[in-house]
């Protein structure tokens, strides 16, 4: 049955089965429903049902499955592609499933399918804790987690994924399991890092690690030393300790806070995240200020004020074009192409980041998580970011141009939470040696792939 065969009294049926809602297109905020994090999405579903409880997902799945209907499922709604939206079918919000209950007799974590990355913070911080998460308080944390999560925390404690103890999922079928190392370890394995192609995950539970403070911020140096800037970092941070983390980027230097006179200037830029002893950092850090950055603002804050530091420059709604890859090394001719893109950023807010991947990250072997690129040394992404429509195209040429002159330096895949809708082809490449027995695992829990809209692995 198609979507526009769908009848009123059906929907009626469903509506009875839910402690949440149905929105459809007739209601006066459907538009402001399916508004995402990437205003350049314009996707228009049939109806959203917003869920409450696990009860209401699976209503929801079981009704998607008899009506042979398109499913999406939106978290935090942060998927660069806007894959937690379809048009024409049904999209599962779990905005509504949110709670965060702290155990701090052995530092875990439970969280909702529907809850930010922020709330997390806000409930664990006052126990002292953090869990591994990206850089943006917004994100969701289902498709973070499911992606594998890079930040600030990966060189120390590892990816999101590798704190990942329990899930609470509804399958194809309706069923609902909780998956870990004993329980469904194959669903276990395949949803560190092989996103939501395997059911919706109703609750996580994490471990936390006692990280009341970090000593973190940015360095910034001429666009024209991003040579220079690179070839010394990329000898340097995977030797560090494993307390210090910094990604490096090329962007523009936004307003206030920083300093007027580099305002709208392109640059090299390292943003750091310290999480040892302070007596330690001085001396470990002198070797940074021995390359003399035009600015400095790297100091001791409150964990959860570091996972919010991009937040007041990427709020919701501005135009988001993305593409990532996995490299090896920072090659001398990718450096070159850094220095060349960097000088011609077309808006102020696109940007390039690299994130390490090593430490505690790289020590996981690549086939113990779905995550498969563990001998990978960066994951990189380009994203051309502009509040105007007007923009798109210009922000979109850029990231486009800029990858495919990286992407010959490149380890061939992405890091899937990185990736807009790029193609069967680069979903293998991202999972390599692990997508065969992704295939095995989506084949036992979702056979006739009803939650597809995804980076999909194909039953």
């Amino acid at each position: 049955m198609s979507t526009a065969t769908l009848s009123g009294s059906s929907l009626d049926s469903l509506a009875e089965r839910l402690r949440g809602t149905i929105v459809t297109p007739e209601h006066d905020h459907y538009h402001d429903t399916r508004k995402v994090y990437n205003g350049m999405i314009d996707k228009r579903p049939a109806f959203f049902v917003m869920c409450t409880d696990v009860a209401d997902v699976i209503a929801a799945v079981n009704y998607g499955r008899e009506q042979g209907i398109s499913i999406a499922v939106r978290g935090g709604g942060h998927n660069g592609g806007g894959l937690g939206l379809c048009d024409d079918g049904m999209v599962i919000d779990l905005s509504g499933i949110k709670f965060v209950r702290v155990d701090p007799s052995d530092n875990t974590v439970r969280v909702g399918g529907g809850n930010l990355w922020g709330e997390v913070d806000h409930a664990t911080h006052p126990f002292g804790l953090a869990v591994p998460a990206g850089i943006i308080s917004s994100t969701g944390v289902g498709g973070l987690t499911l992606g594998g999560g890079v930040g600030h925390l990966s060189r120390k404690y590892g990816l999101t994924i590798d704190n990942l103890l329990e899930a609470d999922m509804v399958l194809a079928d309706g069923s609902c399991v909780t998956v870990d190392a004993e329980r469904h370890a194959d669903l276990f394995w395949a949803i560190r890092g092989g996103g939501g192609n395997f059911g919706i995950v109703t609750s996580f539970k994490f471990q936390a690690h006692y990280q009341p403070t970090v000593i973190a911020g940015p360095t910034f140096w001429p666009i024209e030393r991003t040579e220079e800037i690179m070839a010394w970092y990329d000898d340097s941070i995977h030797a560090a300790p494993d307390d210090l983390n910094g990604f490096v980027a090329t962007m523009v230097v936004p307003g206030p806070p920083f300093p007027a006179e580099l305002h709208g200037k392109p640059v090299c830029g390292i943003v750091w995240c310290y999480t040892g002893a302070e007596a330690d950092f001085e001396e470990l850090f002198a070797p940074v200020r021995g390359l003399e950055p035009i600015f400095e603002h790297v100091g001791e804050m409150p964990y959860p004020a570091v996972q919010c530091l991009f937040d007041p420059m990427l709020p919701h709604g501005l135009q988001w074009y993305w593409r990532g890859d996995f490299f090896n090394e920072i090659t001398e001719g990718a450096r070159r192409e850094h220095r060349t893109f960097g000088c011609k950023i077309p808006t102020a807010l696109s940007q390039m980041h690299l994130y390490p991947i090593s430490g505690a990250a790289g020590r996981v072997s690549p086939d113990a998580t779905a995550w498969a690129y563990r001998d990978a040394r960066y994951a990189g992404v380009v994203v051309g970011i502009d509040p105007d429509p007007g923009n798109a195209g210009t922000i979109t040429d850029w990231c486009k141009d800029y990858w495919n002159a990286l992407h010959p330096h490149s380890s061939g895949g992405a890091y899937s939470n990185f990736m807009m809708d790029e193609g069967q082809e680069r979903i293998r490449a991202s999972y390599r040696h692990n997508y065969d027995r992704l295939v095995t695992v989506k084949r036992k829990y979702d056979p006739e792939n009803l939650f597809r809209v995804n980076q999909n692995i194909r039953p």
